[in-house]
């Protein structure tokens, strides 16, 4: 943050609430991060409770919360805190900067992850997550979705919607196997499979 604090890329000018402040909890990085941050007038601590509170979140017009996420599977149910019942990390604040954002006028909530993981060889948009596998943030949560392949909006959709447009960016040698999931459970078809309207 220091580089885009000093380079003025981060003034925090355009907020609503709290403008032309840093909220935060915590700090973990170097001497010069600590050093900088010491009596920096530009920097406001709190409890997680409050950097956290999606109200609160919510109070700066246009707010943009930006997460990850290990899975995600065909209806928006994503895990972001596991890889089956093996724990990778914690929640963090997820969900919370999800809803802020969600409740923000102008706000996107964002969950933006690579298409695949193990160098390819396995896809992070799965037919249903990994067993043991927790979900973080409900399907009826998630907006955006982002790989280097586009972006899935779900708000409002369908199963169906959902399926097909998270399909649509995921990596391209997964989309059969995924199309063959909605097949079997009578989801969607390929599009390709389309049947053809009757002639009258």
């Amino acid at each position: 943050m220091i580089p885009l604090i000093e380079a003025g890329a981060v003034t925090g000018e355009r907020k609503t609430f709290k403008p032309r402040k840093i909220i935060l909890g915590f700090v973990l990085g170097t001497r010069k991060l600590f050093d900088f941050v010491d009596n920096n007038p530009i920097f406001e601590f709190h409890p997680s409770a409050y950097t956290n509170d999606p109200f609160q979140i919510a109070r700066n017009d246009n707010m943009v919360a930006i997460n990850s996420a290990l899975q995600i599977d065909l209806t928006g149910q994503v895990c972001s805190d596991s890889i089956g019942s093996y724990f990778y990390s914690g929640i963090g604040g997820q969900v919370d900067f999800l809803r802020g954002a969600a409740r923000s006028k102008g706000g996107k909530p964002i969950l933006a992850l690579p298409s695949t993981a193990k160098d390819g060889a396995i896809s992070r948009i799965v037919p249903t997550l990994a067993p043991g596998a927790g979900v973080v943030t409900s399907r009826g949560l998630t907006r955006y979705v982002v790989t280097e392949f586009g972006v899935a909006y779900l708000h409002g959709k369908s199963i169906r919607e959902r399926a097909k447009a998270l399909i649509d960016i995921a990596h391209p040698k997964f989309r059969d196997s995924l199309y063959e999931y909605c097949e079997r459970t009578k989801w969607l078809q390929r599009p390709e499979k389309a049947a053809v309207p009757a002639e009258r």
